[in-house]
């Protein structure tokens, strides 16, 4: 059976906005051969889901653009519907916010910032980062995934490159320095990719995945846990997300890497190290890459996104994640079309 999956975003895309919108993305999902959807439900310091743990923590039950609804109880009745498959993906994790200097999360729990080198607020890509190494921080963001495999009738649950991940300049606050110099006499590195320090840390993130994968487990033993880490070893390096370890310690039952390549052949070399460096023998039954097919104003092509799906195939990759929903809606359904015809019959 192959993975066909597609993320469902709010971002840059109107179809959680409505339950009308819903009900016609899942008819013209399974029409078109999808079999699985990621929707989004934690971003924006915001839940998607009437949440009891935002409402007590920070007096935000949803996000207000929902109010009166449950965007993730309508795409779950939907695509049941249909036969499809529903695992919600936490797209923010341990991010507090984007350019907003840290926002709610932060002005309510100044105790939970993450902090460089220099002692500010640990900021990367525009994006503020929460303190992913403090154990409090651990907590809630395990209590908002065990709330929602509690309370929904779901298939699995996500991570990506937020969670488990932390930007490598992070690390600097109080605590996990006294921590680091309680185990090595020492204070951390100031180069933060001095790699016994990368390493160290993302232990930490390997060890609050393997706690998230056991209590997942505990409510529901048979619910996927899903991640979409960027591509190692960059994500290694720059977010401390050491994904051939996950898999090594199974962690983890299926895993989307993030491709995010804009042409073919860069994305066939990338395949080419999944397949022959970090996933070897029963492991790549567990890889299904994230291919990018629409971020601002960059659109794939219908032969590279053909290419791709071939590829995998024909290397043993049983399946795939595309970026996103949208992207199959523009020029008159073009990819969504090409899909049903060529690969997703």
């Amino acid at each position: 059976m192959e993975l066909r999956g597609i993320w469902l975003t709010n971002v840059d895309s109107k179809i959680l906005d409505s339950r009308d919108k819903i009900v016609e993305a899942m008819d013209f999902l399974v029409e078109t051969g999808f079999n699985v959807v990621f929707p989004v439900v934690w971003n924006k310091a915001f839940t998607l889901y009437p949440s009891q743990l935002m409402a007590t923590t920070f007096g935000r039950e949803i996000d207000p653009l929902y109010k009166d609804r449950d965007p993730l109880a309508e795409v779950i009745v939907e695509a049941r519907r249909v036969g499809m498959k529903v695992i919600p993906w936490f797209e923010y994790g341990f991010v507090s916010s984007y350019k907003q200097n840290g926002g709610l999360l932060l002005k309510k729990k100044p105790e939970w910032r993450a902090t460089d080198f220099r002692g500010n607020l640990l900021v990367k890509n525009g994006f503020e980062w929460m303190n992913a190494l403090d154990e409090e921080v651990q907590n809630f963001l395990l209590a908002l995934v065990l709330e929602v495999v509690r309370n929904y009738d779901i298939d699995g649950i996500q991570g990506d490159d937020r969670m488990p991940a932390f930007p490598s300049e992070g690390g600097y606050d109080g605590k996990t320095v006294a921590r680091y110099r309680q185990q090595f006499s020492a204070d951390p590195p100031q180069n933060h990719k001095h790699h016994k320090w990368l390493q160290w840390r993302a232990d930490i993130l390997t060890d609050f995945l393997t706690r998230l994968y056991r209590e997942v487990k505990v409510v529901k033993p048979e619910i996927l846990v899903s991640m979409a880490p960027s591509f190692y070893k960059w994500s290694f390096n720059e977010y401390l997300q050491d994904y051939p370890t996950w898999i090594n310690r199974e962690i983890v039952d299926i895993i989307h890497p993030q491709l995010y390549r804009r042409d073919f052949s860069s994305y066939k070399s990338l395949v080419q190290q999944l397949v022959k460096q970090q996933f070897v023998g029963t492991h790549l039954n567990k890889v299904f890459p994230g291919i990018l097919i629409k971020v601002g104003s960059y659109r794939i092509s219908v032969n590279y996104l053909l290419e791709a799906i071939a590829y995998n195939r024909s290397v043993g990759i049983n399946g795939e994640v595309l970026f996103f929903y949208e992207g199959l809606r523009e020029n008159n359904d073009a990819l969504a079309k090409a899909l049903r015809k060529y690969v997703y019959v």
